[in-house]
């Protein structure tokens, strides 16, 4: 019995890895290096301070696309919520936390990099920026694009990225 479980459980998350989207992971990976830029002057613990900041900004975005989803698209079409819609939506939007992570991490490890906050804020802006790239060549594989589409997405988000660092290079100069 609990072998049908475990395999019911793997077919239902494979079939939710065929279905992922992950716009919401370009998305988040967007918003990851506009915290960066926007922190602005830290206090006594800035790295602590810019982990908590991605993460807690990512989970506020989620919670935000979650309500929107839930309250503005699903209502107004007259479909009803129930646990497993509110889960579902929970789900598909959960790309833009994940998309916090890296560049959080960046920020946390990179004391045994040797950088200093400057320089973590830099990483975490480049790991920001790469998992942006990354999220929408997933994203466009995933929805069967072609190798040229592929390409197109990718150096479309490294220009918007590149834009991002851009505007910190000429704001804080």
């Amino acid at each position: 019995m609990s072998t049908d479980r475990s395999a019911t459980a793997r077919d239902r998350r494979a079939r939710r890895r065929e279905h992922a989207d992950y716009t919401g992971g370009v998305y988040g990976s967007m918003l990851a290096a506009s915290v960066v830029i926007g922190a602005g002057a830290l206090g006594s613990f800035p790295r602590l301070e810019m982990v908590l900041l991605l993460l807690l900004t990512g989970l506020v975005f989620w919670v935000a696309h979650v309500h929107a989803q839930l309250f503005g698209a699903r209502l107004a079409q007259q479909h009803g919520l129930d646990r497993g819609t509110v889960l579902s939506v929970c789900r598909e939007e959960w790309p833009i936390v994940e998309a916090a992570v890296p560049p959080a991490v960046a920020v946390a490890v990179s004391p045994l990099l040797g950088l200093d906050v400057s320089g973590a804020v830099w990483l975490a802006l480049s790991v920001a920026v790469a998992g942006q790239v990354g999220w929408s060549l997933a994203a466009a594989r995933r929805a069967g694009a072609s190798a040229r589409l592929m390409a197109l997405s990718a150096a479309v988000n490294l220009v918007l990225g590149l834009l991002i660092i851009l505007f910190k290079i000429v704001l804080t100069h």
